[in-house]
């Protein structure tokens, strides 16, 4: 009997490169308050957690004004920066073969459900998973921890047969949270160091390290004892 049967997939940095869509749009709603970027790797560190909470915290927003810089970031990413984005090359390829084998999938995002949905329908990436879930426009439903139980309690998944994989310590953090494995993926942003010191059970430094590392999993009893020879 697998171990492993519900792969829960970050979003951002994970299936797709938002880089150019997210910068811009978080550059559009800085300039409203007449901060100005030398360039827009200096916004990389937006890609992944809440919105609002990266305005407060790596800004120095208040609320108040973290509140209209979300706001201010959805004028422009709804009509051009949900769209620049791309779909990381072999995503496709490991989701067919996730399918493939019977894995069920699912999407646990921080971004809003409705931008997710669009942008998984837009790349033909939607077939491939049962439920797609982010947060919701007023706000709530923003930290990856309860995003992760959402989908479990939603789709009545057991936290010891889901595997979370996502590239920044939120993802991490919240899978623990959940009691979820998880994987903690290079190929996005966030560095080795962070996912590892967020206690990440696996690293994936390439798309294709997914797909073995699950077989790995699959290969050891519940007690942890492998069955390779």
């Amino acid at each position: 009997m697998n171990r492993l049967k519900h792969l829960l997939f970050d979003l951002d940095g994970t299936l797709t490169d938002p880089k150019e869509g997210i910068t811009k749009s978080v550059e559009y709603a800085l300039n409203k308050f007449g901060v100005q970027i030398e360039h827009l790797d200096l916004l990389i560190p937006y890609i992944g957690p809440p919105l609002y909470d990266s305005f407060i915290q790596l800004s120095a927003f208040s609320e108040a004004n973290a509140l209209q810089a979300v706001a201010y970031y959805r004028e422009r990413y709804r009509e051009l920066g949900m769209f620049e984005n791309k779909v990381i090359e072999g995503i496709p390829q490991l989701l067919e073969d996730l399918q493939r084998k019977g894995y069920l999938m699912y999407v646990a995002t921080s971004k809003p459900t409705v931008f997710a949905e669009q942008i998984m329908k837009h790349y033909n990436l939607d077939s491939y998973f049962q439920h797609i879930a982010g947060s919701n426009l007023d706000g709530t439903r923003s930290k990856k921890q309860e995003v992760i139980q959402y989908v479990l309690t939603h789709n009545n998944i057991p936290s010891e047969q889901s595997l979370m994989i996502g590239d920044r310590e939120h993802d991490i953090i919240g899978a623990k949270a959940c009691g979820v494995e998880s994987i903690g993926v290079t190929f996005g942003y966030g560095s080795k160091m962070e996912l590892n010191n967020a206690g990440a059970d696996h690293i994936a430094d390439q798309v294709e390290d997914i797909g073995v590392i699950i077989s790995q999993i699959q290969s050891q009893d519940p007690l942890g004892r492998s069955f390779l020879v």
